[in-house]
């Protein structure tokens, strides 16, 4: 029996693979391209680690890749069998409980097991992010706020990590809408670790919420140089940065990092794609020739979409091919997810309840037909939040939504929806010419 960097005991070999498995966590936690050479690096060291092997199951699963799962269910198994051979902690026994959980599709309940985790121990970091990672893809930006302040408690500058879980904070105020806590939880947390993309990341998105443009992309551009060695998440902070930029009307800038940043390596990640849709999609919309880019995009939706890991992420890949015009393969993908959405599974629900309107909503604004998006759509929008993500990623659906009513000349419903827009997030550039639109609309 070992203890981790913050006196958890855990079933390890030595001390050496224990200081292996805790900076696997904290390259993990960093989003560090060496994430998995740290996890390899521990398994070498003692290949009877339960949690390493527990570990390795989860991230898999958060590729989101179908393909994946088997992979993940032999790493549980894995641990199962040295855990029965060199004995588990209670702690390290719900670890299990929880990716067993996530596997069987049952989100909830597995995010349910991590806050379980924490109750009895506070300084389960990996708890926390894990909690944290699962509340988002939920929806449930409440769940996701309570799963770090409840633990928080234990928490000061002391505890090694303590800057993440700052961090952490910083994104869950913020999608509760505490800007203002939120940004110096945020700001804090950078502070004490630059390296800790994701409380930036949290910072960016409350100028994005606040309509605080000329700050945003300065913010990040300052950041930048501590990102070296991070994973493909950075993309998704320049995605950020793109949004800042296309709100100052910096379209050429826009492009220019779409190629360079956001799309550097033609990655087939779920996350990189939807960032890449959802940035072509607002560009387009503001008639932005974005000439060839929508291809590789759409090749790549068409070999990843039947996977159903993540509803949010078919969502975007139905809206690659329809942008492409690639009708019949994005019908396919749908009927592909009417047959998923027969299942008892946590995405399974989210298949029915939102992401089957979605993708016909999609299919007919793609195709012009604006009413039949709005009818289509309207009545599941209370749903939207259902496919997780952020209410910056969530708002490519409701643009959609607001250019379909506006182009269908439903003056009342654009006017509305905006109007309740504006509450959320303050007005950016796209929302004002929408609401002048939608007012033309009206007086005519």
């Amino acid at each position: 029996m070992q203890h981790d960097i913050r006196g958890l005991p855990q079933t390890a070999a030595s001390a050496e693979a224990m200081r292996a498995f805790d900076a696997t966590v904290e390259a993990y936690l960093s989003f560090q391209l060496a994430t998995g050479d740290r996890l390899k690096e521990t398994l070498t060291l003692d290949p009877g680690m339960p949690m390493a092997h527990c570990l390795k199951g989860c991230f898999l699963l958060l590729f989101a890749k179908r393909d994946l799962a088997a992979r993940a269910a032999k790493a549980l198994a894995e641990a199962t069998a040295a855990g029965t051979e060199n004995g588990l902690t209670t702690r390290e026994t719900d670890h299990l409980t929880a990716l067993d959980t996530w596997l069987g599709g049952d989100m909830r309940a597995a995010a349910a097991c991590y806050d379980a985790i924490l109750i009895d121990h506070p300084h389960d970091i990996l708890a926390l992010k894990l909690a944290q990672y699962l509340h988002f893809y939920l929806g449930d930006a409440p769940a996701m706020r309570g799963s770090v302040t409840r633990p928080f408690y234990a928490w000061d500058d002391g505890v090694p990590g303590y800057g993440y879980v700052l961090g952490l904070k910083a994104f869950a105020l913020e999608e509760c809408g505490d800007y203002a806590a939120a940004e110096a939880a945020g700001r804090a947390a950078v502070e004490l670790n630059p390296v800790d993309i994701w409380a930036a990341h949290a910072v960016a998105h409350v100028m994005e919420m606040q309509d605080r443009a000329g700050e945003g992309a300065p913010w990040i551009d300052g950041l930048e140089p501590a990102w070296d060695g991070c994973n493909n998440f950075a993309y998704h902070v320049y995605w950020h940065r793109c949004l800042f930029l296309l709100d100052q009307g910096r379209v050429e800038e826009v492009l220019a990092h779409y190629d360079t940043k956001v799309r550097a390596d033609l990655s087939e990640e779920y996350l990189d794609i939807s960032n890449a849709v959802a940035l072509l999609w607002r560009l387009q919309q503001r008639g932005v020739e974005v000439g060839a880019r929508w291809d590789e995009l759409a090749d790549k939706a068409a070999a990843l979409g039947r996977g159903h890991m993540l509803i949010f992420a078919d969502a975007h890949y139905i809206m690659a091919l329809a942008a492409k015009g690639r009708t019949a393969e994005a019908k396919g993908l749908l009927d592909s997810l009417a047959q998923f959405a027969g299942g008892d599974g946590t995405e399974e629900g989210v298949a029915r309840d939102i992401g089957l309107p979605l993708g016909e909503a999609i299919l007919a604004h793609a195709a012009g037909r604006y009413g039949e998006a709005v009818e289509t759509l309207l009545p599941h929008r209370p749903a939207l939040r259902r496919l997780g993500g952020s209410h910056a990623q969530r708002d490519l659906f409701e643009q959609l939504l607001i250019d379909a009513a506006v182009k269908a000349g439903t003056a009342p419903v654009a006017r509305a929806l905006l109007s309740e827009r504006a509450e959320i997030r303050r007005a950016n550039a796209w929302n004002r010419e929408m609401t002048a639109a939608a007012a033309q609309l009206a007086a005519q």
